[in-house]
């Protein structure tokens, strides 16, 4: 079987992923439909990650009662734009993630690698769901919905109040929803590819 190159995409989507997409600090009130964060998990899932590992666990914060249990764990300045988003993921982390190893990568055993191994399976689980919060954020722009990814709240009283059991640990939210045009800041400056990178 012949495999031809990838086509880039055109200026419109590369644009809608990066270019013109802002982090969002506003939202409008449209809500999100579980349609659409079915379809947002069915985009990231693909996703490359070490193993196949996908640490990442999601749980979509959308109702009243969810975000009420939410908002005593983020910081002050972030919950005006956390209540007020359509949805607010929490992007947690599996401790175990490789008791799944078998089934999501079957050409080698990885279990191994990972059980009695706490520093190798906490890096893992951190950098990988990190990675699959990344692909979330593209997933969301991809369909047409502003991101606001956000690392202000206490850990410690969110894991107490979503994840009491301690196998699941939170890592950053997302914010997700239509972008208020009031919550749309100037760009910051970026780094030019010469400060950061080098061909050797």
């Amino acid at each position: 079987m012949t495999h031809t190159a990838t086509p880039t995409l055109n200026d419109a989507a590369l644009d809608q992923l990066f270019r013109n997409a802002r982090t969002v600090h506003a939202f409008r009130a449209d809500p999100i439909s579980d349609a659409t964060l079915h379809q947002l998990y069915d985009l990231l899932k693909w996703g490359p990650t070490a193993f196949n590992a996908q640490p990442a666990r999601y749980v979509f914060v959308r109702s009243a009662a969810a975000k009420a249990r939410l908002q005593p764990a983020l910081s002050p300045g972030n919950v005006a734009q956390t209540m007020a988003a359509p949805v607010c993921v929490i992007l947690a982390q599996d401790t175990r993630f490789y008791e799944h190893l078998p089934q999501q990568f079957p050409g080698y055993d990885a279990k191994p690698l990972f059980e009695g191994n706490a520093t190798l399976t906490e890096a893992t689980a951190s950098r990988n769901s990190a990675l699959q919060g990344a692909y979330l954020i593209l997933a969301a722009r991809a369909l047409g919905l502003d991101a606001g990814p956000q690392s202000g709240f206490n850990a410690d009283a969110l894991n107490q109040a979503f994840f009491p059991d301690g196998r699941y640990r939170a890592n950053f939210l997302v914010n997700l929803g239509h972008a208020d045009p009031s919550g749309i800041y100037p760009r910051g400056p970026r780094l030019a590819f010469d400060e950061v990178a080098q061909i050797a």
